[in-house]
């Protein structure tokens, strides 16, 4: 399967993504209905707003993108779907600016965070990880405040974990999602 970065930004404007199965090998799949965590009805649950008051993490934006990607794959050691040649794949869409990390920082170490990638107003977030509790919450936060302030209108998490239903994620059917993400990736958007 070839994973260079035009074929995977190709997949991801269709509504493709890539995984890798138990076997090792990595396929393509598309989710219907789609996760998408809609921007302007973001929801912050209370609990979580006092934890952002207390600035208990440093935010810090693609500062270390292989060590998140590695981070999530490792938070799902039992089943994951990420593996060492997924990871070389992103990191050269990294390093040609459409992938990125949300990374949650506490006294100098790397303790949660999330990564994805982005096409014109299209953020596809991809995996998420914590080591300290709420961490991941916190990136996430920063993800979509950042998505807002740049002018971002989709967040397509893939599928929407009863985590996801807590700050306002919805699934959607394949047509509905496919117009929402056409429109969004002829934006002229940059994350970093």
């Amino acid at each position: 399967m070839r994973l260079d970065p035009e074929t995977l930004l190709d997949a991801y404007a269709q509504g493709a993504f890539p995984m890798a199965d138990e076997d090792g090998r990595i396929r393509w799949y598309s989710a219907d209905p789609r996760g998408v965590l809609p921007l302007e009805t973001f929801h912050i649950p209370q609990t979580l707003r006092q934890i952002l008051r207390q600035h208990k993490f440093e935010i810090r934006i693609n500062h270390d993108y292989e060590a998140a990607m590695r981070a999530c794959m490792q938070a799902r050691i039992q089943r994951t779907w990420i593996n060492e040649e997924l990871i070389a794949a992103y990191v050269r869409l990294h390093k040609l600016g459409h992938a990125h990390s949300v990374e949650a920082w506490r006294n100098g170490e790397l303790v949660g965070g999330l990564y994805g990638v982005s096409l014109g107003g299209a953020f596809f977030g991809e995996s998420m990880f914590h080591r300290q509790r709420d961490a991941s919450k916190v990136a996430l936060v920063a993800l979509v405040d950042r998505l807002k302030e740049r002018g971002f209108e989709l967040l397509d998490t893939q599928t929407c974990s009863d985590h996801l239903k807590r700050f306002g994620g919805v699934e959607i059917g394949e047509a509905e999602y496919l117009r929402r993400l056409h429109t969004a990736i002829e934006r002229e958007c940059e994350f970093a």
